[in-house]
């Protein structure tokens, strides 16, 4: 594994280091419970139908073959898991996208070593709600037909074997989309120079996407994933020059 792949989970760690930090907590109370509301619905919706989905998405198996059901009722689990986190996970950033933006603001400051940066304020906050959504909006142009065509393949015998592993490559990669797009439009970097940003850096960004993702499945980690990911994608941001690479085009 090259050792950019490293660079990923240690900005996550650095991130979550931040938002505990005292100057930067305030900016984590919402999207906080968000994640209370939205992954206890989750819970209660997955206990109610989870076995549903499961039995939806399996294959229907002549007879004879029937015994591999055993085989494949795991694969088709971590279909249904990865399809509804990952739902989620897009839900409760497009609520708290407005406060993701603005503390992706402020860790960039204090990362860049200048922690005078002004206290919280309302109006500058309202102020960024027009175009926060509409990136949020770009993102899901991005996520949606992607996502279909996934999900249109978890129905075709034979070819869903290998939807869920494809799913997991795709959530993974939406999580660097997700995360690093706060800096980046902080940066009013266009949507298209973003997404070259990360594949330029693909392993820093899967690496980074990766351990996002399987932080959200730790129970009680989880809730604090959201605000760690966004400060930990701006520490990666300004690592690899971010800001610097704008300024000089």
């Amino acid at each position: 594994m090259p050792t950019a792949a490293l660079t990923g989970p240690e900005c996550l760690r650095e991130g979550l280091r931040l938002v505990l930090s005292p100057g930067l907590r305030l900016f984590v109370i919402l999207p906080v419970l968000v994640n209370l509301i939205l992954f206890g619905g989750l819970i209660y919706l997955g206990v109610r139908q989870f076995d549903g989905w499961v039995d939806a998405f399996m294959p229907s198996l002549p007879e004879w073959l029937a015994f591999l059901e055993y085989l494949l009722w795991p694969l088709f689990v971590l279909l249904v898991l990865v399809m509804v986190f990952f739902s989620f996970t897009l839900l409760s950033t497009l609520i708290a996208a407005p406060f993701n933006g603005f503390l992706s603001e402020k860790v960039e400051v204090v990362v860049r070593g200048e922690d005078d940066f002004p206290p919280f304020s309302w109006a500058e906050l309202l102020a960024m709600l027009p175009r926060t959504f509409a990136r949020e909006a770009r993102k899901l142009a991005y996520y949606a037909p992607r996502a279909l065509a996934l999900l249109v393949l978890s129905f075709i015998p034979g070819l869903n074997l290998v939807a869920a592993p494809l799913w997991l490559l795709f959530g993974v990669w939406m999580m660097a989309v997700q995360y690093i797009d706060y800096p980046a439009d902080n940066h009013k970097m266009s949507w298209q120079d973003m997404l070259a940003w990360l594949r330029e850096r693909r392993w820093r960004s899967l690496s980074f996407g990766a351990v996002t993702y399987a932080a959200l499945l730790v129970p009680g980690l989880n809730l604090l994933v959201m605000p760690a990911a966004v400060a930990g994608a701006t520490v990666l941001w300004v690592r690899e020059g971010g800001g610097q690479a704008l300024a000089r085009r």
